[in-house]
């Protein structure tokens, strides 16, 4: 029998950027911190630009997922954000839940990170998985260990040289038992311990450059996480 049941994740944060370029992230930008949505047959029930914006999927058997973003100025060039997302989880519920909520989190400070940082600058997208042994207990331990940021907090300064990828110097921007955000001059780097909800370990490469290469980023990266998991 399926555990079907409905969810909410409701999230409160202020972003450093105006009510209007939050919109412009969350609806035409999101390769530059979160992963490309164009393909999502999602239909806007509500669309004020730029305070209000409903986006929602519906599937067979009542099943849908929906996100709402309710945006306002703060008068100093920031925009207050309440977000929800909701809908419907099929089997392992709470694990689900735990996942979604977590990713939320993240996802929305890496939002704040763009903002910041890399505001309306061209993004080169890559996505890599990890092989199935980073889905061990200890996966995203032993990444955060051959990154050489174990103990790194959130601020912590990046200098490594890493095999196959080269030098990665930067900042650790955020820093929690699941995630882990390291920002250099030019390229947000996103790492998901995923293990825990039942995945591999992934990763995220958002690299405003000018000079990235989608191809180029995975193989060097793939190869790195190939030897981690070895």
């Amino acid at each position: 029998m399926t555990d079907k049941r409905n969810f909410e994740i409701v999230y409160d944060t202020e972003l450093p950027g105006t009510p209007e370029r939050v919109w412009e992230a969350v609806t035409k930008g999101t390769p530059a911190w979160m992963f490309p949505t164009d393909q999502w047959p999602a239909v806007k029930t509500v669309e004020e630009y730029p305070s209000h914006l409903v986006s929602r999927m519906e599937g067979p058997d009542g099943w849908f997922n929906q996100l709402e973003h309710v945006l306002e100025p703060t008068g100093d060039g920031r925009a207050r954000l309440h977000y929800v997302h909701s809908g419907i989880f099929a089997d392992n519920w709470d694990e689900q839940y735990d996942g979604a909520s977590r990713h939320t989190e993240f996802y929305l400070h890496t939002l704040g990170q763009y903002l910041q940082y890399f505001d309306g600058r061209p993004v080169v997208f890559t996505d890599i998985q990890a092989p199935a042994a980073s889905q061990a207990p200890d996966g995203f331990a032993r990444l955060r260990k051959a990154l050489g940021v174990e103990a790194a907090g959130q601020g912590s300064a990046v200098d490594v040289e890493l095999d196959g990828v080269g030098r990665l110097a930067g900042e650790v921007d955020f820093s929690n038992e699941h995630f882990l955000g390291i920002r250099t001059p030019d390229t947000l780097f996103r790492f998901f311990g995923r293990n825990a909800f039942g995945a591999p370990v992934g990763m995220t490469v958002h690299d405003f450059s000018g000079t990235g290469d989608s191809d180029t980023t995975a193989k060097a990266w793939g190869g790195f996480l190939e030897r981690v998991y070895a």
